[in-house]
């Protein structure tokens, strides 16, 4: 017999009427820009607020476990819904979800953070408040905000409080960045005469190109490259901040080079045309790929972020004079020509109908590219190999289908992933906040809906940074599979230096996701050591659990890693071991 009791019905909480106050017109302005959910956790400071968002038509509030679980959820939307927004409470909200905000600046992603703030009336009053620091200076949050955010508003006064709204959502858009609101408790339900239903339309300025500087970028770059014997295109993460995804490939048909993906815009390149030759990430790039954009006499980077990570711990072979470097507003070509305002977009379709069909590069890794061997056959009860449950994942992989990667192994793994056409991907890798993928999940997947469904590989060390937003993702009834690795530990800073502090408990990761469920809720989930098992589990998820949210626990060994983070590890350990240099 089961002690369990049967939850009551939820309360039922009055309609909120009134539309010309503060809060409605915040949410009026979400909703207009295309964010029709809002991750939240509750405060005294934002109650209010969150009745006031939650009584606008057409928007959607999820309330998240933890703040920064609600900002990585916000990031995850971001990256496919173009905008996404947070709203936690004054300081012990605000600086819990300021990591994942700073992630999301360093991604570029439109984001507005919204904080319920104190009482208008205790700013300047001297008094000590709770959720502070014990101090009456109320601006330790917006202090700490202004590193992360491209524009901060404190609203404690209704008079200007439309326009610094409008101008921090336009911020957000016309930057690419996050924005910090900071709302009065009091004011959220407050009726103003600026706050009409109809609200006053605004615009959002657009960056445009200088046609002079425009021009003669693109004649310098035709220059350049008529000149060369094989060019390459590299494809990197700006592209997306630079709208320019399409533009790109209209560069790739029109100039018959080689064309690569720096490894953090996997996903925003095509990869089945035939022309692509894969992931550049130096020593650790696919094969041959490597070869043919450092042997190239030109290469142009759309869009790139080189640093410690990407360049595989600065041991990139790249040559300035043979670089165009093509920034969201600026191309600089062979270091020495720099051409500003002249957007991504503009310059890449431009130069697509001047440059000269060149296919050398393309011939070249024809000539020297040998397919990759297989991967060799397990015996039925072997332990579970990760480049056995990669290729397994593989065959899962279409048009239906988007891939968030997980910092760790998983970069590496997912990586090596052929993305069909249609196909999304997601990962962070500027900022490599470990256990992001959780609650980018549950954005990511709340942004496609029923469009897709998202295969998360998920190392069990980054899980269990924030692994309860798992029950908000049961709770709305997401559909995602869930590869949980279990090797023990943090593999990624095993590879790099490897001590006791790697080492984790294990966990029942399964009896886990149940515990969440706690009988309620449409789940899948199960522990797998070999082949055999990995299949049965797949279908099972693919088949009759296609619309639940599966988990499945891959057990791994602890140095079943890639060879490509073998490699990356030991050279990102030997540039953070650099000995610090002496002068004479």
């Amino acid at each position: 017999m089961s002690n369990a009791t049967t939850p009551s019905s939820p309360p039922v909480y009055p309609i909120i009427k009134s539309t010309a106050c503060l809060g409605r017109h915040l949410a009026r302005r979400l909703v207009e820009i295309g964010c029709t959910d809002v991750f939240s956790v509750p405060g005294d400071f934002n109650l209010i607020l969150l009745d006031h968002l939650l009584a606008e038509p057409g928007l959607n509030n999820i309330g998240c476990c933890n703040e920064i679980n609600a900002g990585y959820a916000a990031d995850g939307y971001a990256r496919l819904k173009g905008v996404g927004a947070v709203v936690v409470t004054f300081t012990v909200g605000g600086l819990s979800v300021i990591n994942s905000i700073a992630g999301a600046y360093s991604e570029n992603l439109p984001l507005i953070c919204i904080v319920g703030g104190p009482n208008s009336n205790d700013f300047g009053s001297n008094r000590i408040l709770h959720h502070t620091i014990g101090i009456p200076d109320f601006s330790q949050e917006f202090r700490c905000f202004q590193t992360v955010t491209c524009y901060q508003a404190i609203i404690n006064c209704l008079d200007n409080a439309h326009e610094q709204i409008d101008k921090a959502v336009s911020a957000c858009l016309k930057e690419s960045k996050p924005v910090y609101i900071s709302v009065s408790c009091n004011l959220a339900g407050t009726v103003h005469p600026s706050f009409t239903q109809s609200t006053i339309p605004y615009a959002i300025v657009s960056h445009m190109s200088n046609q002079g500087s425009l021009e003669a970028a693109v004649a310098a770059a035709v220059k350049f490259l008529d000149v060369s014997v094989k060019p390459v295109l590299i494809g990197g993460p700006k592209l997306r901040l630079g709208k320019a995804k399409e533009a790109f490939h209209k560069l790739v048909e029109a100039s018959g080079y080689a064309y690569a993906t720096m490894p953090s815009a996997k996903g925003m390149v095509l990869e089945t045309h035939p022309r692509f030759i894969g992931t550049y990430w130096g020593v650790v790039s696919s094969p041959f790929c490597l070869e043919i954009v450092e042997s190239s006499d030109a290469y142009i980077f759309a869009g790139p972020i080189f640093n410690d990570y990407s360049s595989v711990g600065y041991s990139l072979l790249l040559k300035k004079d043979h670089m165009i470097v093509v920034n969201p507003d600026r191309v600089i070509i062979q270091g020495t020509q720099e051409f500003g305002c002249v957007l991504m977009k503009d310059f890449l379709e431009l130069l697509a109908t001047k440059v000269t069909n060149n296919p050398n590069s393309y011939d070249n890794y024809k000539r020297i590219f040998i397919p990759e061997g297989e991967v060799p056959k397990a015996e039925p009860h072997d332990p579970l190999r990760v480049n056995i449950l990669f290729k397994h994942i593989q065959t899962l992989l279409s048009k239906d289908t988007a891939v968030l990667a997980e910092t760790g192994d998983s970069w590496f793994n997912c990586q090596k992933l052929k993305l069909p056409e249609g196909c999304g991907y997601e990962f962070q890798m500027q900022y490599g906040s470990i256990g992001w993928s959780v609650g980018a999940l549950l954005g990511y997947a709340q942004a496609l809906g029923n469009e897709k469904r998202v295969i998360a590989c998920i190392g069990d060390g980054s899980f269990q940074v924030t692994c309860q937003e798992v029950s908000t993702m049961i709770r709305i009834n997401q559909k995602s599979l869930v590869f949980l690795i279990n090797n023990g530990g943090y593999t990624i800073e095993v590879e790099i230096h490897d001590g006791p502090y790697n080492l984790i408990k294990n966990w029942s990761y399964t009896g886990l996701i149940e515990a969440f469920a706690n009988g309620d809720g449409n789940i899948f989930t199960t522990k797998v050591a070999n082949e055999a098992e990995l299949i049965t589990a797949i279908t099972t998820a693919s088949t009759t659990m296609k619309d639940a949210f599966c988990f499945i626990e891959v057990i791994c060994h602890r140095d079943d890693t890639s060879k490509e983070l073998l490699e990356w590890g030991s050279r990102v350990s030997a540039a953070n071991g650099r000995p610090p240099q002496t002068y004479t």
